[in-house]
């Protein structure tokens, strides 16, 4: 018999797992303090919309935060818990001072342009150690957030129709 965990699960692949795990709470913790000051320091136009949003965004990260280092937890091993650890493994920067509503929609989207492939990434080997706890959590995730990004990026005014236009008029100006 392989060697399982105490889930049913092979214990080589959720120690790799539960690292990628480890990789995306430290990133969702750093994107966690971003949008904590994003709320906190929002200013100017749009200010009462914005400062909502990015309360509930927050909100909905710390709620992931929680599931995430319970998941690594129940894959037997342990999540990283301190800021220092966050950091030097999260490939989300720290972002501080910033107080315009675009600034601050602009990176959110650069943060779930590192979460989202890191969560399909998990997503495959998840799905390929038959981790169907993981991988149920991830695919929720990943649904979720695709869905804010095209909605952030249609606040921006950002349209893949849009993108598609730029194109073809730098194409033609270069043409």
């Amino acid at each position: 018999m392989r060697n399982l965990n105490r889930i049913g699960l092979n214990e080589a692949a959720s120690e790799a797992i539960s690292q990628k795990l480890n990789e995306l709470l430290a990133n969702y913790q750093v994107f966690y303090m971003n949008t904590r000051g994003f709320h906190w320091n929002i200013k100017g136009e749009n200010f009462f919309e914005l400062h909502q949003k990015f309360e509930e965004l927050y909100a909905d990260l710390q709620i992931k935060i929680d599931e995430l280092a319970e998941r690594v937890l129940t894959l037997g091993h342990v999540p990283l818990h301190s800021y220092t650890e966050y950091i030097k493994v999260s490939t989300i920067e720290e972002v501080v001072n910033v107080s315009s509503g675009k600034v601050a929609i602009r990176e959110i989207l650069a943060a779930y342009g590192i979460l989202l492939p890191l969560q399909r990434e998990i997503l495959r080997n998840s799905g390929d150690s038959d981790d169907e706890g993981t991988n149920a959590l991830i695919s929720e995730y990943i649904g979720e957030q695709e869905k804010l990004v095209w909605m952030y990026s249609a606040y921006l005014g950002d349209t893949l129709e849009g993108e598609k236009e730029s194109s073809q008029e730098l194409a033609a100006v270069a043409g």
